[in-house]
């Protein structure tokens, strides 16, 4: 078979390929995406299991306050009116998140905002923390006070990012939301939900019209194309390099960006997840969609139960337990580390990224940094606007 010339070349079909992919056809571009996983969708694909859509990287609710990013998915899926209000649970207690009314009221027994704004002052002053904090720890404790960073931040922390609060840096949580409201809504945004069907079959209709193969790494192709700097880490010469493999001539990755450049100038951190997915013989087993187990007497960090997204009535549910862990190579990059270190070492990296012809990095590992899915669609929009 003769490969056929494209335009792009688009490595990874998650949602900033998907969307970048879409919007170049539309202008008239020729786009090949690749995806070393056997399915498309990256982090938000969905699996339809026994009628129940199940979130296989994570737990993904849609939301955005931009009206054009709202209108934009809504092309593509219909969403339902699904708010995420989960709930936490230290031990064999129960509060509602975001921190707000129910919270302090079950915490306290309050039952007037200003008694619940009172208390959180009362515990803030007490800390008697002067100065800029120095630590994750502190600046919970100026934000909210000991008892709400004890039983609902401190150890829901320290498993999400394996370390003590009192290592990591302040600036992690530069705010905690508290609301003097009787309001579980998670989000603030004005739009939110999940797409009737699951995300996957968003993805898919992203890409009608544009050939994409699945089970194909971007690498093995790279280096069976250009043998001569196969592997090499050494700074090979971008120029005698052809990242499009033969098959376009301008490349858009949504990799890890150390990982293209054969991590030369070291490796940049990332969090993983491992996931535990069980069906149960029960028609519902915690009543919501997601449960934060906020202390250390379980090593996982969320379960969740997948029916609750579309608000299924099927007579089994489908749960999963989320365990974070330390990314090795050969994991799945879920979260970016971006402290002082490793946002310096991306900084050179991106140098190296703006001086490679032909090759634009999109997505939250190509850009190293957290993006919400709303974001990530704007950031291709844009992308793509210029290329």
């Amino acid at each position: 078979m003769v490969d056929k010339k494209y335009d792009y070349l688009i490595v990874g079909a998650g949602l900033y390929g998907a969307v970048a992919a879409h919007e170049l056809k539309k202008k008239g571009m020729e786009c090949l995406v690749i995806d070393k996983r056997k399915v498309i969708g990256g982090n938000i694909y969905t699996e339809n299991v026994d009628g129940i859509n199940v979130h296989k990287y994570g737990a993904h609710i849609f939301h955005t306050s931009d009206r054009k990013i709202w209108d934009y998915v809504n092309r593509f899926a219909e969403f339902n009116n699904f708010v995420n209000s989960p709930v936490a649970r230290y031990h064999d207690e129960l509060y509602n998140l975001p921190f707000n009314m129910n919270t302090f009221s079950k915490l306290w027994g309050v039952v007037t905002p200003e008694e619940a704004a009172a208390k959180i002052q009362e515990q803030i002053d007490a800390e008697g923390i002067t100065g800029e904090p120095t630590n994750l720890e502190e600046q919970a404790l100026r934000l909210v006070g000991r008892d709400v960073y004890e039983k609902l931040v401190k150890e829901y922390t320290e498993k999400q990012w394996g370390r003590s609060c009192k290592e990591l840096p302040a600036f992690i949580i530069k705010r905690l939301p508290v609301r003097l409201t009787f309001d579980n809504n998670y989000f603030n945004d004005r739009y939110q939900g999940i797409p009737i069907g699951g995300y996957t079959q968003m993805i898919e209709k992203m890409l009608e019209g544009v050939d994409v193969r699945l089970n194909t790494d971007y690498f093995q192709l790279r280096n069976a194309h250009n043998p001569e700097t196969a592997g090499s880490s050494s700074g090979v010469d971008s120029a005698v390099v052809d990242y499009g493999c033969g098959l376009a001539d301008k490349v858009i990755y949504t990799g890890m960006i150390d990982e293209f450049f054969d991590y030369r100038l070291g490796e940049l951190e990332y969090r993983s997840l491992r996931f535990e997915t069980e069906k149960l013989d029960k028609e519902n087993y915690q009543g919501v969609a997601v449960v934060n187990y906020t202390s250390h007497e379980v090593d996982f960090t969320r379960i969740i139960e997948h029916k609750h997204f579309e608000f299924g009535k099927q007579p089994s549910t489908i749960i999963t337990r989320e365990y974070p862990k330390t990314w090795e190579k050969g994991d799945e990059p879920y979260y970016p580390v971006n402290n002082d270190i490793n946002n310096k070492l991306y900084a050179e990296y991106k140098q190296l990224a703006d001086a490679t012809e032909n090759v634009f990095f999109g997505g939250r590992l190509g850009q190293y940094k957290y993006y919400d899915m709303d974001k990530v669609i704007a950031a291709a929009l844009d992308d793509v606007s210029h290329m």
